[in-house]
């Protein structure tokens, strides 16, 4: 999820778990931090930027290595505040903070490694985006207003329940997700289309509008339904994956890392002389937030030194009046 949503989130599982022990802004400053430590491993360069988007959310991400920091992470809170007889308090309180971290992580479509050192298998249940304002504003109201009421018993309430109600839009969005699925399996299989891959992933900033891609052979179909929509049933966009370049290309170390960190979803193609690998997990066609040069078009090709990632190119305002008017069941044609 997006740094905002982190920090709240945090800060609410703090002052939940340290409630009147210490004062709420303490609690609610240390876990506003510990919440976003995790994504600092934006700022290590892994040499380029292919690899730099693979091992986002790696090591920093890990339950093990997040459970062993936190015990003296929280030695080092409670020696600073002169309150080491809530060294345990703190350690459950910063423990919860960073593990809760990746977990919301996962259920985001990019990829989250949980499990490392034992594996390195990006888990993304994908049912909310990365940016949703319905998730983050309950987590934001209940930490500020705990923080205006000094951690009075109605701040602590008003905390929790801002907790609540997160935790339960998370839920929602899963119900929503598998409702969808179910309909786009429903949808596929009376056109015909033999489904490899499945995704279904919402569209920025809600739960309503859907997006499902399926890989099916040497092409993938775009659709979308809306929870409004009047019929259960979908419309489909078919392109080609680009499957021909797949030899010529399988030999490139970004390739290889891509294709397995998107499960299988992702597209090759040529644009003039530069053949390009595209994420279609994250944007929708054309406009995909990771598309890399890989190659120049040579025989065979010739793989580029460093990958290049080339900028999305979008019309804002056209796509956010698609994307609004789409949402509430409007039977429209996605910008190309």
């Amino acid at each position: 999820m997006d740094s905002l949503s982190q920090i709240a989130l945090g800060a609410a599982v703090s002052v939940a778990v340290m409630g009147r022990r210490t004062a709420v802004w303490k609690a609610a400053l240390w876990g506003a931090l510990a919440g976003t430590l995790p994504d600092l491993d934006v700022l290590i360069d892994q040499g380029d930027v292919m690899r730099n988007m693979v091992l986002h959310r790696a090591e920093s991400h890990s339950l093990l290595w997040l459970t062993l920091f936190s015990l003296p992470f929280a030695a080092m809170v409670a020696r600073l505040h002169g309150e080491r007889g809530l060294l345990r308090r703190w350690w459950l309180a910063l423990w919860l903070v960073l593990v809760t971290h990746p977990l919301l992580d996962t259920m985001t479509i990019y990829g989250t490694q949980l499990a490392l050192p034992f594996s390195n298998h990006p888990f993304g249940v994908g049912s909310i985006f990365i940016i949703d304002p319905f998730y983050t504003l309950p987590l934001l109201v209940g930490v500020i207003w705990a923080l205006a009421t000094r951690g009075s018993h109605r701040g602590s309430l008003d905390n929790g329940a801002g907790l609540l109600l997160s935790t339960a839009y998370l839920a929602w969005s899963f119900v929503a997700q598998q409702q969808v699925t179910q309909i786009a399996r429903a949808s596929l299989a009376q056109q015909g289309i033999a489904v490899e891959h499945l995704l279904v992933t919402p569209t920025p900033f809600n739960t309503v509008l859907w997006r499902v891609v399926a890989v099916a052979g040497d092409d993938y179909h775009e659709g979308f339904y809306s929870l409004y929509d009047a019929q259960p049933n979908m419309a489909f966009d078919r392109f080609p994956r680009g499957n021909a370049l797949a030899a010529e290309l399988q030999d490139i170390d970004g390739v290889q890392r891509l294709a397995a960190f998107t499960k299988g979803f992702y597209k090759l193609e040529q644009r003039g002389s530069r053949l390009l690998i595209s994420d279609l997990r994250m944007g929708q066609e054309p406009n995909y937030s990771f598309t890399f040069a890989v190659a120049e078009r040579h025989s065979p090709p010739v793989a580029l030194t460093k990958p290049e990632q080339l900028a999305v190119t979008l019309d804002i305002p056209r796509s956010l009046d698609w994307l609004w008017r789409r949402a509430l069941g409007e039977r429209l044609a996605p910008p190309r």
